[in-house]
């Protein structure tokens, strides 16, 4: 058996008394390594790119990162956003629906533009009551399931100005918010309906992991 073990600077024991020179790469090489192994942030997508991202895409599991500034392309991304939601008839959308983990949803009960509000990083707190009701999600089509979610919550948080934001809400408003913060945190409707639903769902699961698949191999 060959033991290996540290001896001194530039040295290594081989076992039966036999040492070896080891060359060490040089401080350049090594520092460049450790750089690469950093992750480099990655850049701002032009905001008339973006489009709703069904799942199972990747982002959609990730919790979102606070937004730092409030700054032009932060208000082109809101911009976006609420074409998006209009033109899919939504009353909701969150950022990572549409590849972005930040903590940032529009909602608007009514469904129209006019009425949109923009909530970036929002906290919800002082839930209370329970209700049960039926919802979809832009990110998962043709899928719907009993959720329950709590009947009334504060909310904090900023608008789009960078205004803070605490009121109360309750009924459908309040059940947006919950449903637009879940995907802040990696959370779908999968994950909250019961098993019993989504067994009886699979094939439209299974549809979307395929459809997925296709859009991959077609890339």
């Amino acid at each position: 058996m060959t033991v290996f073990g540290r001896v001194g600077r530039g040295r290594r024991f081989v076992g039966k008394g036999c040492f070896r020179m080891v060359r060490r790469p040089p401080e350049s090489r090594r520092k460049k390594k450790s750089a690469a192994a950093v992750p480099q942030q990655a850049a701002r997508p032009a905001p008339d790119t973006l489009q709703v991202l069904h799942w199972p895409a990747p982002v959609l599991k990730q919790v979102a990162r606070p937004v730092k500034e409030i700054d032009p392309w932060v208000q082109q991304v809101i911009d976006r956003m609420i074409a998006l939601m209009t033109e899919h008839e939504g009353v909701g959308l969150a950022a990572p629906q549409v590849g972005l983990p930040l903590r940032l949803f529009i909602m608007s009960p009514t469904g129209k533009p006019e009425d949109a509000r923009v909530i970036i990083n929002p906290v919800i707190t002082e839930q209370r009551g329970e209700e049960e009701k039926e919802e979809g999600c832009l990110s998962l089509p043709e899928i719907r399931a009993q959720i329950t979610r709590a009947v009334q919550l504060k909310l904090t948080g900023l608008d789009q100005h960078g205004r803070p934001i605490a009121e109360t809400l309750e009924g459908f408003p309040a059940r947006i918010v919950q449903h637009e913060n879940d995907h802040l945190d990696g959370i779908l409707i999968l994950d909250r309906m019961s098993t019993l639903a989504r067994m009886g769902l699979r094939r439209k699961i299974k549809a979307l992991e395929q459809a997925a698949k296709d859009a991959e191999g077609a890339a």
